[in-house]
C-alpha cells in the first residue's frame, strides 16, 4: 500500500511537471519528496509501534501460559521485527520454565525439610521420653529400667539408620560414592538376601520365592554390596507394604549384554498417580501411615536404590496396578567371557 501511494505521488508529479515553470517544478519536487518521506516515515513508525504492542501482548500471553495462541498468531507474517520478537519470546519462555522449575524445587525443599524434621523428631522424642521416665524414678525397678533402656536404644538405632541413609543419599546424589565393581553371582547373592529377610517375611506370613534354580549362574559386573542393598530395600519394602499371607518373587534373566533383575509381589499395588513419585525421599502413598515401628524403614530405601542402580548405568522400571501387585525391574551388565 505504501509503494502504491508513493508511486501515485511520483506519477502525479511526472504528469504535471511538463506544464510547470522551473521554480514551480522545484517546489512540486520538494512537495513530492516531502509527501513520500512523511508517508513512508509515519507508516513505518506505525508498523513498529504496532509490532511492539504485539510483542507486549505476546508476553502477557506468556504470563498466562497461553503458548499456543502466541505461537500461531505471527507464524507466517513477514515483518521487520520478527527476529527480535522471536528471540524475546524464546527468552521469555526459557525464563518462565526456569521460574517454574525453581518453584518446584522450592516446594520439594520445603517438603523435604518438613519430612526430615518429622523423621528426626520421632525417634528423638521417643528416646527422650523413655530416658526422662527412668530419671523420674523408674530406675529403681530393674525390669522397667531394662525395658525402657532397650526401647530408648532401639529409637536411637533408628535415628542412626536415618542419619546414615541421609548421608548415603547425599553422597550418591553428588557422585562422591564410588562403585567398587567386581564379578559375582546374583543367584548366590539372592539366597543371602532371603536368609536375611526370612524372619521379617515370616512375621507377616509372606513367602519369598527365588524362581531360578539354585545351580543357575548369573554372573554380573557390579558393586556386590550396593546391589545387595538394593535387593534388600526392594524386598523389604514389598514385605512392609504387601498383604499378609502374600508372596514375593525374585528372578533373573540373562540377555545379550545385561541380566534383568525382577522383584514382583502380589500386594495391593500402587495407584498410577503415585508411580512417578515412589522413589522420592520420604514419599508415602498413604500419608496417614507412619513408618513401621520395628526399627526399619528410614523412608529413603527406594531413593537410595534408585541412585545405586543409576550409578550402574541403569534405571528401575515400575509396573503396578491396584489390586494386581507391583513389579520392579532393573538391569546389570553381565560378566564378559
Amino acid at each position: 500500500m505504501i509503494s502504491v501511494l508513493v508511486a501515485g505521488i511520483i506519477a502525479a508529479y511526472l504528469a504535471i511537471s511538463p506544464q510547470l515553470e522551473f521554480r514551480q517544478k522545484v517546489l512540486a519536487l520538494a512537495l513530492t519528496f516531502s509527501a513520500c518521506f512523511l508517508l513512508v516515515y509515519f507508516s513505518y513508525e506505525a508498523l513498529i509501534f504496532r509490532e511492539i504492542n504485539n510483542i507486549y501482548a505476546g508476553l502477557e500471553k506468556f504470563k498466562r501460559k497461553e503458548f499456543k495462541q502466541m505461537s500461531t498468531k505471527f507464524l507466517f507474517r513477514p515483518d521487520p521485527l520478527k527476529r527480535i520478537k522471536d528471540e524475546i519470546y524464546l527468552l521469555a519462555e526459557r525464563n518462565q520454565k526456569e521460574i517454574e522449575e525453581l518453584k518446584r524445587l522450592q516446594a520439594m525443599r520445603r517438603e523435604f525439610l518438613a519430612d526430615v524434621s518429622h523423621e528426626l523428631k520421632t525417634p528423638i522424642f521417643a528416646a527422650q521420653g523413655f530416658i526422662h521416665t527412668l530419671l523420674d524414678g523408674a530406675m529403681d525397678d530393674e525390669r522397667v529400667r531394662d525395658k525402657f533402656l532397650q526401647k530408648a536404644a532401639k529409637s536411637l538405632d533408628g535415628l542412626d539408620t536415618l542419619v546414615q541413609d541421609l548421608i548415603t543419599i547425599s553422597q550418591l546424589e553428588k557422585g562422591v560414592v564410588q562403585m567398587h565393581k567386581s564379578h559375582f553371582d546374583l543367584n548366590e547373592l539372592a539366597q543371602e538376601v532371603f536368609e536375611q529377610l526370612e524372619n521379617k517375611a515370616n512375621s507377616r506370613n509372606i513367602s519369598l520365592h527365588l524362581l531360578n534354580a539354585p545351580e543357575d549362574l548369573f554372573e554380573v559386573l557390579a558393586d556386590r554390596g550396593r546391589i545387595k542393598q538394593v535387593l534388600i530395600n526392594l524386598i523389604d519394602n514389598a514385605i512392609k507394604y504387601g498383604r499378609e499371607n502374600g508372596n514375593i518373587w525374585l528372578s533373573f534373566q540373562d540377555g545379550k549384554k545385561k541380566t534383568l533383575v525382577t522383584v514382583r509381589d502380589d500386594g495391593p499395588g500402587i495407584p498410577k498417580e503415585h508411580l512417578n513419585r515412589i522413589f522420592e525421599r520420604f514419599y508415602r502413598i498413604d500419608k496417614s501411615r507412619t513408618r513401621d515401628g520395628g526399627g526399619g524403614g528410614s523412608g529413603l530405601g527406594l531413593a537410595i536404590s534408585k541412585h545405586i542402580v543409576e550409578a550402574h548405568k541403569s534405571t528401575i522400571a515400575v509396573f503396578s496396578e491396584v489390586g494386581q501387585g507391583t513389579t520392579l525391574r532393573f538391569k546389570l551388565p553381565k560378566t564378559k567371557l
